[in-house]
Formats: structure tokens, C-alpha cells, sequence
């Protein structure tokens, strides 16, 4: 029999495999069998040129069950595709919440679902102590099982709730009658029972997988350069009023400078509103459509459409988007996550002196388009329950 070339073994060790975004496209990707789903993920980020903030996961999606699961880092991917049925997919997807758990323990499980270990005689905080939930174990081998999260749980499986999770066995294809299905009472008590199940799985490695990209970050900022070259301090106020330049040696003078400009820049751009010029570099015509380039801006999405967005992002504190008003064609709607809880703040155009501002508060701070609303909210809480901080993002391989 003769043997293998290295070219057939090298052949035989790579996988096609397709995954897809959020709008339905797809992209085939050479997968080696070494490859993991972190670096899958970084794959995907630099071939689409996303921001790499480690918190985009591959999904395994399957359809038919209404089941889907965030792989963890670890995980190697032609070894989870093997176990798939041929009608389940890879999903590319953010999940702030991946690694909430170590960010905030206590927040992601409240007291109420915290019991005390008798063996501690309360010796150790309860910050360090999670009484493990030894009974998951009676209900499936963890070794040879997954959770997943039901999304359509009571539409097709009759749940109680909507708040309905699955331990399914790795070798389980599509037989509903191997799933272990479970319902909680509310978001939180579904999010603390699949992670304590993750907890128990894969244990420390969890950690390693949040520790990992943290490490190689703080690696590379030792070492890299900075953006800016040039120190600050060594930049000096010019005046260039006359033939030639000037430096501005008076501080007090230099404060003046820089205030006048200010003021010049505003006069011009009330000038041109006042103009109405039909130039697509109009400000006001400017700030009517540059929010539609931002990640956060979702366009006419349904409002049902944004909830399933927040809640397959991870529903963590902060996690927001913007998307058009249905009701008001000239209005947006802010939608926003505070302790697992998806509101909805209406912003509202504003005219005053000819031109359009944006206010989430009936007008008492105004902006002059939703880019510089997001930067300030991002800053401060402002009328809202907490400060925007991550971007639901939807992006097209």
C-alpha cells in the first residue's frame, strides 16, 4: 500500500468550513485541524477588518432544535464541526458576556442564587466562594455534553418561560428525545445556571481564556510604538494672521487664539446653514447621515429586531444601538441594556437658530448629530441608567 506524501497529509488535515454573519452571508474558510475558535475569530477580524476587542465568538447554530452555543476559546473547530449535523452553521458574532463572569462575580450572581459551602464555616468571603452545583452532575456527563440556549423555546418546545436552556450530548444529532431541556424564571437565573455549567465543564481553562488575550495585549504594549510620535508638549500655539508664521510665546495670548477660532468655526458654520447649500459637505445635511457609517447604527430595524440583537450580544450593562424611529420618521430610538433589561429612549430633533440639534432629554442637552449624542453618553450617564459602552455590531463577512 503505498504511503502518504506530505502534500495528502497536509490535505487531509485542513477543512472547509463556512461560516456566516448576521445578515445571512457566507465565507469559506480553510480550517486546520489545530485551528481553534479564538483564532478562527481572529481569522475572521482581520479578513473583515473589525476592531479585535476579544469579545467576537463562533456560534453553533442549529436550526432545526432552535439551539445555539458561543464555543469556547479552547475548542477546536473541525472537532466541533464533526459532531454537527448537516443542517446546523457557524455563526460570527459578538458576546460581551463571554468573560462577565470574571469581571464581576457577584453582579452575575446574585445573593439570592449564592448558597454558602458548609465546609467553610464562613471563613471565606463570598466573594471567593461559589457553592458549586454538584447536581448538574446527576443530570448529564458534563464531559460528553454542551449547554445551549433555546431561542424559540416556547413556540416550539411548549416551555413555561422564554427563559429555556438545553444540555444536548455531543454525539446527539437531532433527536429531541436525547435533549435535557430546562426553563428558568427570568433571564438572570438562565444566565447564572449555563455559566456555572460552563464553570464546571471546562474550569480553569476558562480563565486561561480570559487571561489570554489580556497577557498578549500587555506583551505588545511594551514593545509596540505609540500612534502619536510627536509629544505633545512639544507642540507650540502659531499665528499665521500675517505673510509668514509666528510662534505665540504668551500663553495668555495663545488662549485668546485658540478662542477666536473657536468662534470663527462656529459664525462660518451657522453662515452655511443660513446658505442652505444643496453640497452634500453641507453641515447640516452632514449631520443628518453620519451616523449611518457608525458599527451602533442599525438603520429601520423593528424593535423586536433589536431586542433579539442586545440578547444574542450578551444583554451586559452598556450594550446599546441606534436604529430609526417607527413611529416618528424624523426621530431615533436609543436601545439600551441595564441589569439584563432592554429599554428604549426616544431622541428627538431639535431647530434652533436654523439649525437641527438631536436630545434624548426633551432638549435640554442637545447635539448636533447622534455621533457627537453617542460620545458624550458614552462619557457620561446623563438621563440614562448607565453609560453606553459597548456596540451592539452586526458585520458582514
Amino acid at each position: 500500500m503505498p504511503s502518504c506524501s506530505p502534500d495528502c497529509c497536509l490535505y487531509q488535515a485542513v477543512q472547509i468550513i463556512k461560516v456566516f454573519s448576521e445578515d445571512g452571508v457566507g465565507k469559506v474558510v480553510e480550517v486546520p485541524a489545530d485551528m481553534t475558535a479564538r483564532d478562527l475569530c481572529q481569522f475572521l477580524v482581520y479578513k473583515s477588518h473589525c476592531l479585535d476587542d476579544n469579545c467576537w465568538s463562533l456560534v453553533e447554530h442549529h436550526s432545526l432544535l432552535s439551539l445555539e452555543r458561543c464555543l469556547e476559546d479552547h475548542e477546536l473547530v473541525v472537532s466541533v464541526q464533526a459532531c454537527m449535523p448537516p443542517e446546523s452553521k457557524f455563526l460570527f458574532r459578538k458576546n460581551y458576556a463571554k468573560y462577565e463572569f470574571f469581571r464581576n462575580p457577584l453582579n452575575f450572581f446574585p445573593e439570592q442564587m449564592v448558597a454558602w459551602c458548609q465546609e467553610s464555616n464562613g471563613s471565606i468571603p463570598q466573594s471567593q466562594l461559589l457553592q458549586e452545583p454538584r447536581h448538574l452532575q446527576l443530570l448529564s456527563d458534563l464531559e460528553e455534553s454542551n449547554i445551549f440556549t433555546v431561542t424559540t423555546g416556547r413556540k416550539m418546545h411548549n416551555a413555561p418561560t422564554d427563559f429555556q436552556f438545553c444540555i444536548k450530548a455531543t454525539k446527539c444529532r437531532c433527536d429531541l428525545k436525547e435533549l435535557k431541556m430546562l426553563c428558568a424564571e427570568d433571564e438572570q437565573s438562565r444566565t447564572c445556571w449555563m455559566t456555572a455549567f460552563r464553570l464546571i465543564k471546562f474550569g480553569t481553562l476558562l480563565y486561561q481564556n480570559y487571561k489570554s488575550p489580556q497577557q498578549r495585549k500587555a506583551a505588545v504594549s511594551n514593545f509596540s510604538t505609540p500612534v502619536r510620535s510627536v509629544s505633545e508638549n512639544s507642540l507650540v500655539a502659531m499665528d499665521f494672521s500675517g505673510r509668514t508664521g509666528r510662534v505665540i510665546d504668551n500663553p495668555l495670548e495663545a488662549q485668546s487664539a485658540a478662542m477666536e477660532e473657536g468662534h470663527t468655526w462656529r459664525k462660518r458654520s451657522q453662515r452655511m446653514n443660513v446658505l442652505g447649500s444643496p453640497s452634500p459637505l453641507h453641515p447640516s445635511t452632514l449631520s443628518s447621515v453620519i451616523h449611518r457609517t457608525q458599527v451602533w447604527f442599525h438603520g429601520r430595524i423593528m424593535r423586536e429586531e433589536s431586542h433579539r440583537m442586545i440578547m444574542q450580544q450578551g444583554q451586559v450593562d452598556g450594550l446599546f444601538l441606534l436604529r430609526d424611529s417607527q413611529s416618528n420618521p424624523k426621530a431615533f430610538v436609543l436601545t439600551l441594556c441595564h441589569h439584563q433589561k432592554i429599554k428604549h429612549f426616544q431622541i428627538l430633533p431639535f431647530e434652533e437658530d436654523g439649525q437641527v440639534f438631536f436630545s434624548l432629554d426633551d432638549g435640554s442637552t442637545k447635539f448636533t448629530d447622534l455621533i457627537h449624542l453617542v460620545e458624550f453618553y458614552q462619557l457620561n450617564r446623563g438621563v440614562l441608567p448607565c453609560k453606553l459602552k459597548h456596540p451592539c455590531t452586526m458585520v458582514a463577512l
